[in-house]
């Protein structure tokens, strides 16, 4: 975690940033990434030539012996390095880094992900205002220092900035808490050399989070071709892969990505419930949190999608994509508004359910308190966890209630770790058998396939919960009647005697 004076640095540049007039938090976001970038390229070239004079032996060097713009201008290589323009007067670095460094950044890695995003691209900082950039990439020197040789630190300074998307809410983009991600990510247990997605990737939380767990689970025994997948070598299939229609979306998440070790992730532009996405069969492991509201043209919804789930509901269709996109076997967690779980006022959301119950394994389904997305919805939501198998499989579902996050389940979201139930829900998962023993007064429990069918396969809690009723003895109506009386007595002679005391104090 990163300590609350890291914490001042960001929110200095961050004032320093929105005072020269950049306001918008994703647009502030943008170019602070672009810096951060811009300097990790320059470590990368440090690295490289530390390597050559130990090993002398040739490395793959970034930037080249000169460098053309656009325009037919001419720069030495070495100027375009953070460690060479970052001392020049404010005039000079800002002519450099913008036309020089950001187109050279833009023209980086052809093909790749993160030269698609960056395609559209624009340097956002204002020409009339130098002393602007030069304050941001002091901020960022004094906040990246620190971080040199800690790649998961700077990736918590990352997320720290991602949480100041405070208009995430407004602009349709919710960012999923990590604590959450994380609790989703440890369920499904993904594994190196499995292919992982998420085709609403958003900022890539899904994907970094799982990037952490192989890393903290299996990174000591990790082969070369399983790494070569983790990074995203040329010719290995990138394990990491995600979908979004926001393009500044894409490059955040591609650069939050990046700075977590994942090199080359297969991060696209792509409306994933529509004709253009293709892919079937593919995937391992799927985690996601999908739009919740909306529908889509009907002439767009990919006719397969429709053939599991005959709707134009965006919480619906991404459910069956993730079927559709699974390999068999594969594994999903997913977040799904609580209406997936119990509505009947409309047929799609029932076949949705039998889908699950009955042509898939269903596993779990862990009920989240409505606060969790605050400040930007109170929406009431669930994490469905299952397995493809197209072939059916569920046996009993295990039911569990989620009462605390280790958050306040208002708009402040402060720490109250005396309300988390997560670390208690992931030894519940990881100790099935011991569910079976549980009473159905506990907050999980496992449900026998036949009982949901029996209920027409809801998925409610309270459907199958139990509620315990304490029987409490109450005294005879006349004996209630004789204690009123006495206290209204007792009441009356009381007001007589104020009353008394009173008018005596007057006369004296």
């Amino acid at each position: 975690m990163i300590t609350g004076a890291t914490k001042g640095k960001v929110d200095a540049i961050w004032q320093k940033m929105w005072e020269g007039g950049i306001t918008n938090p994703i647009e502030v976001i943008s170019q602070l990434t672009y810096l951060m970038f811009i300097r990790s390229l320059d470590e990368k070239e440090l690295e490289a030539e530390r390597m050559e004079q130990v090993l002398h032996v040739p490395q793959p060097h970034i930037f080249p012996e000169g460098y053309r713009n656009a325009y037919g201008a001419e720069i030495p290589g070495e100027e375009l390095r953070w460690s060479r323009f970052k001392d020049k007067s404010a005039q000079e670095m800002y002519r450099i880094v913008s036309e020089f460094v950001f187109p050279f950044i833009k023209e980086l890695g052809d093909g790749s992900a993160f030269s698609k995003a960056m395609e559209s691209a624009t340097f956002g900082f204002p020409a009339g205002k130098p002393s602007l950039l030069e304050k941001a990439v002091d901020g960022v020197e004094g906040l990246l220092a620190e971080f040199d040789e800690h790649i998961g630190d700077l990736g918590d300074l990352y997320e720290y900035m991602l949480s100041k998307l405070s208009t995430a809410g407004t602009n349709g983009q919710f960012r999923t808490p990590q604590h959450i991600r994380n609790m989703m990510v440890a369920m499904v247990d993904p594994k190196p050399g499995e292919l992982i997605c998420d085709p609403a990737c958003g900022t890539a939380g899904f994907l970094i989070s799982a990037a952490e767990h192989i890393r903290h689970n299996y990174e000591a025994n990790m082969t070369s071709q399983q790494w070569d997948c983790f990074t995203g070598a040329k010719g290995i299939d990138p394990q990491f892969s995600g979908f979004e229609m926001d393009q500044t979306m894409l490059r955040i998440s591609t650069m939050n990505l990046m700075l977590h070790g994942v090199d080359a992730p297969d991060v696209r532009y792509m409306d994933s419930i529509s004709k253009s996405n293709t892919v079937r069969g593919r995937y391992d492991v799927i985690l996601a949190n999908p739009p919740f509201t909306g529908s889509v043209d009907v002439e767009d919804i990919d006719k397969s999608l429709r053939g599991i789930v005959d709707s134009k509901q965006t919480e619906l269709l991404f459910v069956a994509l993730f079927l559709r996109m699974l390999k068999m076997g594969g594994r999903c967690a997913c977040i799904v508004p609580n209406g997936v779980l119990f509505r009947s006022n409309s047929k799609a959301y029932g076949q949705l359910r039998r889908e699950l119950v009955d042509n898939q394994k269903l596993e779990a389904i862990i009920y989240m308190p409505s606060g969790v997305f605050k400040p930007y919805s109170g929406v009431s939501t669930a994490v469905l966890v299952f397995t493809k198998t197209d072939a059916g499989g569920t046996d009993d579902v295990w039911m569990c209630n989620m009462e605390g996050d280790g958050f306040t389940l208002d708009d402040k979201r402060d720490a109250d770790e005396k309300h988390n139930d997560i670390p208690d829900i992931l030894n519940r998962w990881a100790n099935l058998a011991d569910e079976a023993k549980r009473e159905r007064t506990d907050k999980s429990f496992l449900v026998p396939k036949q009982e949901i069918i029996d209920n027409d396969y809801d998925f409610s809690f309270n459907k199958y919960t139990k509620t315990e009723y304490e029987r409490i003895e109450y005294p005879p109506t006349e004996e209630i009647l004789a204690d009123l009386a006495d206290l209204n007595r007792q009441m009356a002679e009381s007001l007589a005697e104020l009353s008394k005391m009173l008018g005596g104090g007057c006369n004296e």
